[in-house]
C-alpha cells in the first residue's frame, strides 16, 4: 500500500508572517486615506498594530457616507452626531490638516463652537462646514485665528469676524455659499486674503457691491443678486463665471456715464481665458454705452458662454461686442433666455452693418440651446456660420419641437465659411 504522508505542520516562520500588520507605514497611510472615516475606524479589528492607526489620520471627514445613522428621531440623530465627533476628537492624536463637517441632518449646534475652538489650537489647513438645516450658524471667533488655513468652505453661515481681523494670510481657496455678512466685512475679507487664488460665492445676503481686490486670483465663480461688480488688481484672473439672478433696470442707470459696464468690467481682466455669463448678467454688461469692440481685445479668451434674450437689443449688441473683441475664441455656447420675450420686437432689430467684418478665425465649436424660429436668432446663427472659416461643429437644440423641421431647413440654407462645418440638430 502507498504510504500516506503526515499532514504538513506550518513552520514557525510561516505562522509568524502577518502581511497586513507588517505593511510599510506609507502604504497603511495611503489605504486609510482612501477610506471613509467610518471604514477607517473599522480597520482597528484587523490586528493589534491596526487598532489605533486611524487615530492619527490627518483628514477627518464627517459626512453622510461616514456617519450612517438610521433613525427618524431628530434628537437622537443630533445626539449621535455629537457623540461620534466628540469620540473621534477625544481619541485623535497628531495634527489635523483637514476637517469637514457636512451631514444632511446637521444643524448649527453649540457643540460646533467647541470643535472649532479645539481645531484652532492645531495646524488646520482645510476647513469645510456645511449646515444643511435650520438658521444660519454664526461662526465663532476662534475660526478666524486659524491662520494656517489654505482652503475654507462655508455653507449656510453668518460671518462676523472679531475686530480687528486682518484676514487669512495663507488662504488660497475660499468657497462661500448661502452666507450672510456686511459690506465692509466682505470687502475686508477679500482684500486681506492676499494669496487668494480661487473664490466661489453663491447666494449671499448683507452686501450688494462685489469689490474684488485679489492680485493672485485665478478662478472666480459667483451667482446671486448684486448691484455692481468691480475688479481691482486682478490681472491674473483667467476663469470667470458670473450669474446675476435678478434684473434691476441696469439700462436706466445714469451713473454709468459714457463708459458703460462693458468696458468697466473687462478692463481689469487682461488675461481672461474662460468666461461664462449666466442668468441676467449680460443685461448688466449691456447697461450704458456698448462699444462695437472693447478698447483692449481679450486675446487669451478661448471659451465663451452667455445666456441672452435676443428680444433685448442691448443684450444682442453686448454679445456682439464680446465676440468681436475675442479674436482667438475657439468654443462658444449660447443659451437663449426666454424671459422678457414681451419686449417690442422692433427694438431688437440690429442693422446689417453690425454683422460685417468680424471673422472668427479660431472658432471650432458652437453650441446653441433654446433657440426658436425668431428672425433675430436666425440672423445670429447665419452670422456665425458665415464668419467662421475653421468651424467644425455647430450643435443646435431648439426650445420646442414645434416648427423644428422648418428651423432645420432654414439653417441648412445658410452659407458656411467652413467646408468642414457640421450642423447637428438635437431634439428638445
Amino acid at each position: 500500500m502507498k504510504r500516506r504522508d503526515p499532514p504538513k505542520v506550518p513552520c514557525k516562520m510561516e505562522m509568524d508572517i502577518d502581511y497586513i500588520s507588517n505593511l510599510p507605514e506609507h502604504i497603511t497611510d495611503k489605504i486609510l486615506s482612501c477610506l471613509s472615516l467610518r471604514d477607517a475606524v473599522r480597520t482597528s479589528i484587523l490586528s493589534r498594530k491596526w487598532r489605533y492607526k486611524w487615530i492619527s489620520l490627518p483628514q477627518l471627514v464627517f459626512d453622510n457616507q461616514s456617519l450612517l445613522i438610521s433613525s427618524q428621531d431628530q434628537t437622537l440623530i443630533r445626539n449621535k452626531l455629537i457623540n461620534i465627533v466628540d469620540h473621534v476628537l477625544l481619541l485623535h492624536s497628531g495634527p489635523i490638516q483637514k476637517f469637514k463637517l457636512s451631514h444632511r441632518d446637521l444643524q448649527g449646534v453649540n457643540d460646533i463652537d467647541r470643535w472649532i475652538l479645539f481645531l484652532s489650537r492645531g495646524s488646520l489647513k482645510e476647513f469645510i462646514l456645511e449646515i444643511w438645516k435650520g438658521h444660519r450658524y454664526k461662526l465663532p471667533a476662534s475660526l478666524y485665528s486659524c491662520q494656517k488655513l489654505i482652503h475654507l468652505e462655508i455653507f449656510n453661515c453668518m460671518i462676523r469676524p472679531p475686530t480687528p481681523f486682518n484676514g487669512f494670510k495663507n488662504l488660497k481657496s475660499l468657497d462661500l455659499q448661502h452666507i450672510t455678512m456686511e459690506q465692509d466685512v466682505f470687502d475686508n475679507l477679500i482684500s486681506s486674503c492676499t494669496l487668494l487664488e480661487r473664490l466661489t460665492l453663491m447666494n449671499f445676503d448683507g452686501f450688494s457691491q462685489l469689490n474684488i481686490h485679489a492680485p493672485y486670483l485665478l478662478f472666480f465663480d459667483i451667482g446671486g443678486v448684486f448691484e455692481d461688480v468691480n475688479f481691482n488688481a486682478t490681472n491674473n484672473l483667467a476663469i470667470v463665471s458670473i450669474g446675476l439672478y435678478a434684473t434691476a433696470g441696469y439700462d436706466q442707470n445714469p451713473a454709468l456715464g459714457s463708459t458703460g459696464n462693458m468696458i468697466k468690467f473687462f478692463a481689469p481682466l487682461p488675461r481672461i481665458q474662460r468666461l461664462e455669463v449666466q442668468s441676467f448678467f449680460l443685461k448688466y454688461l449691456a447697461a450704458g454705452k456698448v462699444p462695437e469692440r472693447l478698447p483692449t481685445p481679450c486675446i487669451e479668451l478661448n471659451y465663451l458662454s452667455f445666456r441672452i434674450n435676443f428680444c433685448d437689443r442691448a443684450e444682442s449688441l453686448g454679445a456682439l461686442c464680446i465676440l468681436r473683441s475675442s479674436p482667438n475664441l475657439q468654443e462658444l455656447e449660447i443659451l437663449v433666455r426666454p424671459d422678457d420675450q414681451a419686449v417690442d420686437g422692433r427694438d431688437a432689430r440690429i442693422s446689417e452693418e453690425y454683422f460685417h467684418n468680424c471673422p472668427f478665425n479660431q472658432l471650432q465649436l458652437v453650441k446653441l440651446v433654446g433657440i426658436s424660429y425668431a428672425k433675430q436668432e436666425l440672423n445670429f446663427v447665419n452670422f456665425l456660420l458665415a464668419n467662421s472659416p475653421v468651424l467644425e461643429k455647430m450643435t443646435i437644440k431648439p426650445a420646442a419641437a414645434i416648427g423644428g423641421c422648418e428651423l432645420l431647413k432654414e439653417l441648412l440654407r445658410f452659407r458656411r465659411a467652413s467646408v468642414r462645418a457640421e450642423i447637428i440638430y438635437l431634439d428638445p
